[in-house]
């Protein structure tokens, strides 16, 4: 075991992974930015849907956030140039996961990916070849790495696609009327608007989305097929990238590309001056247990997150108990319309409450289909009535539809939902159970 994780290989494919990588978290700060995501999400809204439990991040939303997105973006430009690495990819790692964890009304896979990534690449010796650091201080240049840290980079994208790969095996994707809804919306693209349109793509866009994430990685893995690998995934994420403008998340997933090419490749092609390091020492550090123990307990949970939904009553695509962290991607279409009613409890008055009047528009979508953002939702208005000296119970009738299938209620009308507490762990009772056509799509008259 010492010799499979701790044998030196050379470190090019890290180095220039993480002058990518420097480059897209540095584009994803200053883009969040010029793309009108920060004023949108973080600085109109008068508050934000945190991650609950996380409410003290609160206090970052505002105005301020601008400025703090303009730091994170300096710190990926020195995380791309290797310049006082370690500080400024934990800087960027912090900064980000608190991004991540303030607000849940524009959640994207990526983000979460992007966190982890964050937070491994911080405890790797990136910055010992092709980086400042290595410039100004001899002492750390360094050619070779242990095994363990490709391994660890690998393992997490293949979970990843996996999990991602899994998820599609539900009849909405594999009858392609998921995909068929996907492309929908795209009918005015620009020369191919009309050719997404028709059946035989969406059964393309099905099955090529679910065996390219199933057999992505032993493709990249295998010599013989590296390279067909690699220019399957140039198209995949390249189309995505046109088709559904999902940020820097197709070309971060290119360039996880640099984990499987051997070294010798990545010289010729980008580093011809590197030194090659090939002497296949077994260097065992000092505290091999620690490092063992925590990417053990971290996989363990990133293996288990997944699997949650399993545990909880209902289906995840109705109930949403479980679908954050696990990987679940373009997977379900939902939209819904929500009616909040307010009861004093002194005086018995039932009023309707115009709760859009506290949301931004981001939020307002998805309020109505996220019975976390209910909930949440449900403890603010009783907040917000309570300064206004009014102690109130609050009620919601909700309906939700299900990848364009009908309308059907969603939570129970009964329920004082200010006062149900939350348990991430446990089914909320107050979500009504799923109908067993819950997906079925209307009659077109």
């Amino acid at each position: 075991m010492n010799k499979f994780l701790y044998k030196q290989i050379d470190n090019i494919g890290l180095v220039l992974f993480r002058a990518v990588f420097g480059l897209l978290i540095t584009i994803e700060a200053f883009g969040a930015i010029a793309t009108g995501w920060v004023k949108r999400t973080l600085v109109e809204p008068p508050f934000t849907f945190n991650f609950i439990g996380f409410d003290f991040l609160q206090h970052l939303q505002g105005p301020g956030m601008y400025y703090y997105f303009v730091l994170m973006g300096i710190f990926g430009i020195f995380v791309m140039l290797g310049f006082k690495y370690r500080f400024s990819m934990i800087a960027y790692a912090i900064m980000w996961t608190c991004v991540y964890l303030m607000q849940k009304s524009s959640y994207n896979n990526h983000y979460y990916l992007m966190m982890l990534l964050c937070w491994i690449m911080a405890f790797l010796p990136a910055n010992r070849w092709f980086s400042l650091d290595a410039k100004i201080n001899p002492e750390l240049k360094n050619p070779a790495m242990p095994r363990w840290v490709l391994l660890v980079l690998i393992l997490q994208v293949w979970i990843v696609y996996t999990y991602a790969s899994v998820a599609k095996l539900y009849p909405d994707w594999l009858n392609a009327s998921m995909p068929a809804l996907l492309m929908s919306s795209k009918s005015d693209f620009w020369l191919v608007g009309e050719l997404l349109q028709e059946k035989w793509v969406h059964w393309c866009i099905a099955y090529t989305g679910l065996f390219f994430d199933l057999l992505i990685v032993p493709l990249m893995l295998w010599k013989r097929t590296r390279l067909l690998g690699f220019i399957i995934s140039i198209f995949f994420h390249l189309f995505n990238s046109f088709i559904f403008h999902i940020g820097i998340f197709p070309y971060m997933s290119i360039a996880f590309a640099l984990f499987f090419f051997s070294p010798e490749i990545l010289q010729k092609r980008f580093l011809p001056k590197k030194k090659l390091y090939n002497e296949g020492e077994v260097i065992v550090p000092k505290h091999k247990n620690l490092i063992f123990g925590i990417f053990s307990i971290y996989f363990l949970f990133q293996i288990g997150l997944p699997l949650r939904h399993w545990f909880f009553k209902d289906d995840v695509l109705w109930t949403e108990e479980g679908h954050r962290l696990s990987w679940r991607m373009m997977l379900r279409s939902k939209s819904g319309s929500l009616t909040v009613f307010v009861v004093d409890k002194e005086k018995g008055e039932r009023e309707l409450y115009n709760y859009n009047s506290l949301l931004g528009s981001k939020q307002q979508g998805s309020v109505a289909t996220k019975p976390d953002i209910m909930w949440q939702l449900a403890q603010k208005i009783k907040a917000i009535e309570a300064e206004k000296g009014r102690d109130v119970a609050v009620f919601m009738e909700s309906r939700v539809r299900v990848n364009d299938g009908e309308f059907h209620p969603f939570t129970d009308p009964t329920v004082d939902l200010a006062a149900q507490e939350w348990h991430p762990f446990k089914h909320s009772e107050w979500i009504l159970p799923s109908p067993d056509d819950y997906n079925k799509k209307p009659v077109k008259e």
